[in-house]
């Protein structure tokens, strides 16, 4: 006498199971909706945060770029000469220019 089920007979599935089942699919839902939402509130982020570039940036005679970074109502160009040359962004006239100099 085999004590196997056979293959035909259901058993009844134990209420933990089932309870466990649910706990999971809830989890995974739970946690796709929330990447989702996430992902969404960053492309939202960014998308709104970025101030337009200027047209045209006008350099002192002999300067040359190297990098840009940009604020608010600002913009600024590091040049090969060891200079930070800030820009007003209403105007792009130039506001400050400062030397970089080595480190000791």
């Amino acid at each position: 006498m085999s004590r196997t089920p056979d293959a035909d007979e259901k058993l009844p599935e134990p209420a933990n199971l089932r309870f466990l089942r649910l706990l999971v699919t809830v989890l995974t839902g739970v946690m796709i909706a929330g990447l989702l939402t996430l992902l969404g509130l960053v492309v939202i982020r960014y998308t709104n945060a970025r101030a337009p570039l200027p047209d045209a940036i006008t350099l002192p005679d002999g300067a040359r770029a190297t990098a840009y970074t940009q604020g608010s109502d600002w913009y600024a160009v590091v040049t090969q000469g060891d200079e930070i040359l800030i820009f007003d962004r209403a105007t792009g006239s130039l506001r400050q220019t400062i030397g970089i100099e080595p480190a000791p």
